[in-house]
């Protein structure tokens, strides 16, 4: 397949990247600058603005699907997340590409709670709140878009896979805690989405934990 990956130099995306070019992929990543980033050699980097359609165009142009990857930093009024959504979605409707995974994570939508004690006590009243409030103004214009999308929500992120049960979920039912994935875990999911169309139109809750 033809991919790109928005966000491909950050922590998920580089495993997304790594993992798509082992299974044969033509991997295309959307930097702001031009340097390769420690990436692999036979990935091909395109210079573009997230928030600029017009920009964006020519990286999606000519792909079968597109990975949407970006992370933000920041704990005031957050906007990041619609903004450059707004453009990817305006360039792959005038480019004709349809195939859409983006990543969100805990805390958009129906996994408010969800996350184990820590993270839904600690990390998401006190860091990652705001994100989450344009992560989900960000799944709305999925939603409404008319691609075929699929919603990516991982678990927290940890450096080794859970002790618990890996689940994937496309309901999240009271009582049901997924508490940690890997970034190799997620870009797995991400890759075999892409290539098999799973879970099309749907917004797929994941990690390891407890599934009530």
């Amino acid at each position: 397949m033809k991919l790109l990956v928005l966000g491909g130099t950050g922590r998920v995306g580089r495993e997304i990247v790594a993992q798509g070019v082992a299974r044969g992929h033509g991997v295309t990543v959307q930097s702001r600058g031009a340097g390769p980033n420690g990436l692999s050699t036979s990935v091909t980097m395109v210079r573009a603005d997230p928030g600029d359609p017009e920009t964006l165009t020519g990286a999606v142009a000519g792909q079968d699907a597109v990975i949407y990857a970006l992370g933000f930093r920041g704990r005031g009024e957050v906007s990041f997340f619609s903004k450059t959504t707004k453009a990817l979605l305006a360039a792959m409707h005038s480019s004709g590409v349809r195939r859409l995974i983006a990543i969100t994570g805990v805390g958009a939508g129906d996994t408010k709670g969800h996350g184990g004690f820590v993270y839904d006590h600690l990390i998401y009243p006190l860091f990652t709140k705001n994100l989450y409030a344009d992560k989900d103004r960000q799944e709305a214009l999925i939603r409404a878009s008319g691609l075929d999308w699929t919603i990516l929500r991982p678990a927290p992120f940890k450096t080794r896979p859970g002790n618990e049960p890996f689940h994937t979920l496309t309901a999240v039912a009271p009582g049901t805690r997924l508490s940690s994935v890997t970034p190799a875990e997620v870009a797995s999911l991400a890759l075999d989405c892409a290539e098999r169309g799973l879970h099309q139109h749907q917004a797929v809750f994941f990690g390891h934990g407890v599934a009530a």
